[in-house]
């Protein structure tokens, strides 16, 4: 429940956020160097897998077309990201210290996996996402693509406030405005004339499936954020087996069904692969693997900020090796969202209360609506008894 309390000194008044879980509630309380260089790991780690993504999609088609079904990637992919969280549980296992809870038992598995139901809603959402990628592919060029995706900024802000009851300032709104003016920007004149796809003419066509390129991966990484942060004490790799686990049912499904329509023919997950396929699958696993990690420890927005930088590499890789042109709309529009990225990430609110307080504030305002007196020095002082504590000589990582 969101409240306030106020300062003992200057009598101000102090939003306190929502409470996702208190484990999570806990860990943003302590934010040191170890999670700003966390930040620019991942952040550098994102730019470089999601600028790969549609330039190996662009090179796995053939004369202009896919020879292999799209939802046979998406669910090797899962695989591949199942094999890896479970390869990391048994590493993280062999380290767990004398007197910590078993991490491979059967009843902490049963027990995580009621408690990560959710994970199931995302896991759904991008299945369904991870297929529009390919859909998207036969409409645009990879730069066009990268840029579009920029408009699920907007959406998961709005989804955020919603859901998670995420606080955004003025300016930031306005930086999300400046967002889609870019876009905007790099979008003219970039649909050839007369072109047409699945029978549909092209407006129809690209707005629609646009529409949802941009809509259903927000409510997915939205959810995904919510449950990972509200089971913040389960490790993240076996979070991930969860995640990973409905995504595969997800996607063999969808071949299932594939194989009613098409036949049986269509059912051979491996038939009309070739190495950029393979290449795509990797990237796609290593990058779903990186964004489980932006969700837990980071944020939504700072994930898809990420891979707007990562439009950059995209558009001038696609020059080299494709040819495609760098209009002026591309590089306006590019430097339009470099602006308002800048002013986001400037113009954060500072809301982040030590769960302690929140606890402390929210009992009061159940037993007596009377103003709630937080002391300023106690506050700073265990702030930074945690930043100088031993958490900054741990791993970035989980292991």
């Amino acid at each position: 429940m969101n409240g306030e309390v106020e300062c003992s000194v200057c009598h101000a008044k102090v939003p306190v956020p929502a409470a996702v879980s208190k484990a999570y509630d806990s860990h943003r309380s302590t934010v040191s160097s170890r999670q700003r260089a966390l930040n620019v790991l991942l952040v550098s780690g994102d730019c470089v897998l999601a600028g790969l993504q549609p330039i190996l999609v662009y090179m796995s088609k053939v004369d202009g077309k896919f020879k292999f079904s799209p939802i046979s990637v998406n669910f090797l992919t899962e695989i591949t990201k199942i094999i890896f969280a479970i390869i990391m549980l048994f590493i993280q296992a062999r380290r767990i210290k004398v007197g910590d809870k078993p991490l491979l038992t059967v009843s902490t598995f049963m027990q995580a996996a009621r408690n990560n139901a959710l994970l199931a809603v995302p896991a759904f959402l991008y299945a369904i996402n991870n297929y529009l990628k390919f859909i998207m592919q036969l409409y645009f060029n990879p730069a066009s693509v990268k840029m579009l995706s920029n408009l699920k900024v907007l959406v998961i802000a709005v989804l955020l406030k919603i859901i998670m009851r995420r606080r955004f300032s003025t300016i930031q709104w306005e930086a999300l405005a400046l967002l889609l003016i870019g876009i905007s920007v790099n979008q003219l004149k970039s649909l050839p004339e007369g072109s047409s796809a699945l029978g549909l003419p092209v407006a129809a066509g690209a707005y629609l499936y646009t529409l949802f390129f941009v809509t259903v991966p927000a409510l997915a990484s939205v959810y995904n954020e919510k449950a990972l942060k509200s089971q913040f004490d389960t490790s993240i790799y076996l979070q991930n087996l969860f995640l990973y686990g409905y995504g595969a049912i997800f996607n063999f499904l969808g071949l299932v069904i594939t194989a009613i329509i098409q036949g049986p023919g269509s059912f051979n997950i491996l038939e009309g692969h070739s190495k950029a396929t393979m290449f795509l699958i990797c990237n796609n696993a290593a990058q779903g693997i990186l964004s489980s990690f932006f969700f837990k420890y980071a944020d939504t927005i700072l994930k898809k900020y990420s891979s707007t930088i990562a439009t950059i590499f995209t558009g001038v890789a696609s020059a080299v090796l494709f040819g495609h042109t760098l209009t002026i709309n591309f590089v306006l529009g590019i430097s339009i969202v470099i602006i308002s990225m800048h002013q986001y990430l400037s113009n954060q609110i500072k809301d982040e209360v030590p769960s302690s307080k929140i606890e402390m504030a929210e009992a009061h305002d159940q037993r007596v609506k009377e103003p709630i007196y937080v002391n300023v020095t106690d506050s700073v002082a265990s702030e930074a008894k945690h930043r100088h504590g031993s958490d900054e000589r741990q791993p970035l990582l989980p292991v």
